[in-house]
Formats: structure tokens, C-alpha cells, sequence
């Protein structure tokens, strides 16, 4: 019995934490269209369910119940599993993201659970985490360049393409966003990384402030987001790779979006904000309260500024932050040396 505790209640961990990221997903979709409203002085949804409230869910039924349609000559196969490619690659990572310091669990079992490691508020407390994002967020980039590649389409297949250059593009500064942090820090795993975050001033946006600025943007575009959504923009590409896509197989596509958005978030928090830490409130509440602080922004971003031209995204990526970023990387290695040869201990 005792063999099956950890096994059963990983299972629960995971089946609460897709619960949570689905709802918050399905309402980023609501707080995104009524901050839009309210920013261009309109009134959002409000029809269904009080204040809109149960808009997600009729948009839902709506997805689930239209008609499926496959374009001719798409390449079947393909063209079903880029969505769900997608969305498996956006879910996975927050298995990784430590939301809580701990999950009460030792009310509920006793010393069962430091006994079988279960009070821990992280699906999988790996030693290469930050790595294990990057693999497979990486890979969410060939669902969308498989997709808009099978539908048959020219406007699908240029917003593959263009997936396929800003993501090779955006990846390196990203990459080199995070050196800085992990070098400080001597560690892969985003638990220790967030314990490296004791104090607000030891927070790595004020020990890494050009690393998280690089961070902030490059994931932007990593996730195609305003301004750097050309991989979808309806003046020239209709609505780019998911164009040809219709019911829930464009809800997948929607779903995933959003689910990179608030991984994104949270990420930023994890490694730049202390993630759950804080004074006085419950570890969680810090964790989300920060996190849809980023999400927030993100969505202010989209309502403020215009799209970029998409030479002056490839240009911005190769000319501007890769060079910062390499530059950063060199100044942190410096300083630290530096730091370590008169201090003896790490920055």
C-alpha cells in the first residue's frame, strides 16, 4: 500500500494542476476580451451568464458543436495532430513550474507525506528544469509549422514558415535571457532557483534586470504575441497557419495559444520574481498574483501597440537581441568572477 501513495497521489497532483490550467486558460480568454473592451472604451461580453462569466463556456459548446471540415488535398494525418501537438507541448512544462512552497498535505497524511517527498508544490522537482522547458516548448513550434505545411494553403503554409524563422530566431536571445540566471544562481532546477530568491532584493529582475527585459521580450515573440504576432495577421495572411482550420481542432490552436501565455507568465515569475515567495499571504496567492500581473501585460501590450513588420522582427531578433544578449551573458561571467574573487561567496 504503502508502494502505491506517491503513485496515486502524483496522479491526483496532475489531474489538479490540468484542472486549474485549463479554467485559467479558458478565463485568460475572457479577462483578455474585456480588458480589450474596456482599453477601446466598449463593453466586452456581457450577455452570457452575469458579466459574461459563462462566455468560455459557450464558446466552448460552440467549438465542440461546428461542423469538422477538412480542406482538399490536406495531408490528413498531419493537419489532425499539428493542434494537438500543440497543446500537449504547452501543458507539459508547468509539470516542472513550483507553484506553492508546499501543499498541506502533512494535515492530511501525517508523516506520510515528507516520508514519500509528497509535500512539495511541483509536479516534478527535476535537476534540469529549465532545460526540460526549453525541449519541449521548442517543439510546440512544429505543431504550428506542421499545420499551416498540411492545410493546402498558401496563407497556412507562409505563417509556417514565418513560425519556423521567428522561433529560430527569438530562441537564441531567450536562450541567452536565462544564462545570466543560471550562472548566479549554479543551478538548473527552477525549485532552487526560486529558493536562490529569498528576499525581494534578491529577486534576479534586480540582480538580472537586462537578462529579464531580453527575457520578457524574446518570450513575446516566442509565443507570438503583440507586437509580434506576424505568423497569424489578418491583413496579410487571413489568420496565417490555423487559416484552413475549423471547430475544435481551431479551438486546440486557441487553447494552446493561451496555455503558452500563461505558462509564460509564470515562468517570468519563477525565474526573475521570487515565484511563490512573499510576505503574509499563502504561497499560492504571491504565485498567481504575479503571474496574472504578466498576463495583464501581455494583453495591455496587444491593446497598445501595432504589429511590427515582419523583416524588422527577423532584424530585431539577429541584430538587437542576440548581441545584448552575448554581451550580458559576458558582463554576468565578469562581474561574478570578480565578485567571487574579493567576496569568496557568490553574488
Amino acid at each position: 500500500m504503502d508502494a502505491a501513495i506517491p503513485m496515486i497521489l502524483v496522479v491526483v497532483k496532475v489531474l489538479l494542476v490540468l484542472g486549474a490550467v485549463l479554467t485559467l486558460v479558458a478565463y485568460i480568454t475572457l479577462l483578455e476580451r474585456k480588458l480589450l473592451g474596456w482599453i477601446q472604451v466598449r463593453l466586452g461580453p456581457n450577455r452570457v451568464g452575469p458579466w459574461g462569466l459563462l462566455q468560455p463556456l459557450a464558446d466552448g459548446i460552440k467549438l465542440l458543436t461546428k461542423e469538422e471540415i477538412t480542406v482538399t488535398k490536406a495531408n490528413r494525418v498531419v493537419y489532425i495532430l499539428a493542434p494537438m501537438i500543440v497543446v500537449v507541448c504547452a501543458l507539459i512544462p508547468f509539470g516542472v513550474i513550483p507553484f506553492a512552497k508546499g501543499l498541506g498535505l502533512e494535515r492530511l497524511l501525517g508523516g506520510a507525506a515528507e516520508r514519500f517527498d509528497l509535500n512539495t508544490g511541483v509536479i516534478a522537482d527535476i535537476n534540469v528544469g529549465i532545460l526540460f522547458i526549453f525541449a519541449i516548448s521548442s517543439l510546440g513550434a512544429y505543431g504550428v509549422i506542421l499545420g499551416g505545411w498540411a492545410s493546402n494553403s498558401k496563407y497556412s503554409l507562409l505563417g509556417g514558415i514565418r513560425t519556423g524563422a521567428q522561433m529560430i530566431s527569438y530562441e537564441l536571445g531567450l536562450s541567452l535571457a536565462v544564462v545570466g540566471v543560471l550562472m548566479i544562481a549554479g543551478t538548473l532546477s527552477l525549485v532552487e532557483i526560486v529558493g536562490e530568491q529569498s528576499s525581494v532584493l534578491r529577486w534576479f529582475v534586480f540582480r538580472q534586470p537586462v537578462g529579464f527585459l531580453l527575457f520578457l521580450i524574446a518570450g513575446a515573440a516566442e509565443i507570438c504575441r503583440t507586437p509580434f504576432d506576424v505568423i497569424e495577421c489578418e491583413n496579410e495572411l487571413v489568420a496565417g497557419y490555423q487559416t484552413e482550420y475549423s471547430s475544435m481542432k481551431f479551438g486546440l490552436f486557441y487553447l494552446g495559444e493561451y496555455a503558452h501565455l500563461l505558462f509564460l507568465s509564470a515562468l517570468i515569475t519563477t525565474l526573475f520574481f521570487g515565484g511563490w515567495q512573499g510576505p503574509i499571504f499563502p504561497p499560492i496567492v504571491w504565485f498567481m498574483g504575479k503571474t496574472f500581473f504578466f498576463v495583464f501585460f501581455f494583453i495591455w501590450v496587444r491593446a497598445t501597440y501595432p504589429r511590427l513588420r515582419y523583416d524588422r522582427v527577423m532584424a530585431f531578433g539577429w541584430k538587437v537581441l542576440l548581441p545584448v544578449g552575448l554581451i550580458n551573458v559576458m558582463m554576468t561571467a565578469f562581474i561574478y568572477t570578480v565578485w567571487l574573487q574579493f567576496t569568496g561567496r557568490g553574488l
